[in-house]
């Protein structure tokens, strides 16, 4: 058995020694570092899924002093997923003279955070963990020394450090009350707890720091300056939008279980998941700048996630997974994807952009391979994970919320898709070996997570779904009717919009932002107040 430290440690301590002792060769060795990384978690997660939870004890404390690392399905399957894709940027990267020896250690010391996010068995070590990696991740945001990526990093720092005082502020309530910090012991005690009011303060307080980390509506614009920066690095929007994003959502599963059974806002997020994807599909459709409008469609995919995390029903919460694991390949793909292509137009409006398919063909390939999953159409990863949320939510009026959300998503693609059509004057571009084959795996991981996605889901969470054939293809007819309808939408409506494009113009600064946090605690305290008192 691999202990579980090890996969927080290894990250941190290479990150240190490439930093300090290795030079020229620091690249090679952190790709290798982090095969070995990848491998490690494999066993990790195949002992995980044959054995069943492991929990682990640093020092040896028992009832729940110490520090606590705990892996389950979930967690390990995302900790393999992290070091998947660290590994898939480091090796798109291999070239840029950007990456070299600080930036290594600032990349390698986020993916410890990450990982010690998704193994961390206690409230305080993750606050811990968070703050260090919002304060690593401003870093990142800013490292080209932009004045808008420094602009856009402070922000990110400031409106994450409010949101997660108002977690600390939870936990001491949680503390007071049940006196470990333990998820585990937590949810033991919760049987105590003889009416729901005593946990509505704390309850609210951390509720509201884990939605701005997911970018729930209304508490999502710091994402678009973050993962949409000019200047950031291409590998540090995809994992930012790709990965990091769902340290929110794997936190709000882990707080919804941990008052499972004493307060349940299940309705209340499900509304409010509704609301984000469609609010995020309508901004990115008002975006002219390539990165700006994946950025948008990350806070509406989360939207749809939340719908299927909250509804009581078995294949709509693993469709939601599973898109969770979906969503992190589509989205990186399209933002290395988006990168490349900025920096050889040296422009990231989408009106100025023509011509990619020919001017870098493999680029445009793994995009479309990105957008077919991010749209859901048939026999791409998305198709999978939207069917089984929308058939477990079937009959209900949010099927067509979830419907309305893939046809925003659908149009929104298809304006993005003028980038690979055209006449280009200039000659096709030679892209290295390195970041060919990274870009078009990943894309290709999109195709093969749809045909053989029933098999995956199964292998990566010991679940059993089936997928009716008769039922699928309904599903692809009404993924082709939404094409044809957004082909209309599209030339018909968003190319003769002006209004629209002014939207784009909205943006919420650092007091807005605060502002629109203290709402939403105040929401989900009053709801509260109004369900159980």
């Amino acid at each position: 058995m691999i202990s579980l430290y090890f996969f927080i440690l290894l990250p941190i301590l290479s990150a240190t020694l490439l930093y300090l002792a290795l030079g020229k060769y620091s690249k090679r060795v952190a790709i290798l570092l982090q095969i070995f990384l990848f491998l490690a978690s494999v066993k990790n997660f195949i002992l995980v899924k044959h054995s069943g939870v492991i929990t682990e004890s640093l020092g040896g404390w028992k009832g729940y002093v110490g520090i606590v690392l705990r892996a389950d399905i979930l967690s390990s399957v995302l900790v393999m997923l992290t070091a998947f894709l660290f590994l898939a940027m480091l090796i798109f990267n291999y070239s840029k003279m950007y990456v070299d020896k600080l930036f290594l250690f600032l990349f390698l010391v986020l993916q410890a955070l990450i990982i010690g996010i998704f193994l961390s068995n206690d409230l305080f070590n993750v606050f811990i963990l968070a703050e260090i990696s919002t304060i690593t991740i401003s870093i990142l945001i800013m490292f080209k020394k932009d004045s808008q990526a420094i602009y856009d990093g402070i922000i990110y720092l400031l409106v994450n450090i409010v949101a997660m005082t108002f977690f600390l502020f939870g936990i001491g309530f949680i503390y007071k009350t049940m006196g470990v910090l333990d998820f585990g012991g937590i949810q033991e005690r919760m049987k105590f707890i003889e009416h729901p009011r005593t946990l509505i303060i704390p309850y609210a307080l951390m509720i509201t720091a884990v939605s701005l980390k997911c970018a729930l509506m209304p508490l999502f614009s710091w994402l678009p300056k973050a993962h949409g920066t000019p200047s950031a690095p291409s590998i540090v929007s995809a994992i930012l939008s790709g990965l990091y994003v769902k340290s929110g959502i794997y936190l709000f599963i882990r707080i919804q279980e941990m008052f499972q059974g004493v307060i349940d806002t299940s309705e209340l997020f499900l509304v409010m998941g509704l609301l984000t994807g469609m609010i995020g599909f309508f901004l990115a459709l008002s975006q002219t700048d390539l990165k700006l409008i994946l950025a948008y469609h990350t806070v509406s995919q989360i939207g749809l996630i939340m719908i299927g995390l909250n509804f009581p029903n078995k294949y709509s919460y693993w469709g939601s997974i599973y898109h969770i694991v979906n969503h992190a390949f589509f989205k990186s793909t399209l933002f290395l994807g988006a990168g490349m292509i900025i920096e050889e137009y040296k422009t990231r409006n989408l009106w100025e952009i023509k011509g990619v398919f020919r001017r870098m063909p493999i680029v445009a390939a793994a995009s479309v391979l990105a957008i077919l999953g991010i749209t859901g159409a048939p026999l791409f990863n998305g198709s999978i994970s939207k069917y089984l949320i929308q058939s477990g939510i079937k009959g209900n009026a949010l099927e067509y919320g979830i419907l309305i959300i893939n046809l925003g998503t659908i149009v929104s693609f298809l304006k993005y898709s003028s980038i690979f059509w055209g006449d280009s004057k200039q000659s096709k571009v030679n892209i290295d070996h390195y970041r060919s084959i990274t870009i078009i795996t990943l894309g290709l991981i999109c195709f093969t997570g749809g045909v053989w996605g029933q098999g995956f889901i199964e292998l990566l969470f010991n679940q059993q779904v089936s997928i009716d054939i008769f039922s699928y293809l309904q599903k692809a007819g009404i993924y082709l009717i939404s094409l044809i309808a957004g082909v209309i939408i599209y030339k018909k409506i968003i190319l003769k919009s002006k209004w629209l494009y002014r939207i784009k113009e909205f943006e919420l600064d650092f007091n807005n932002i605060c502002l629109s946090i203290t709402i939403f605690l105040c929401v989900i305290a009053v709801y509260l107040a109004v369900r159980y008192m």
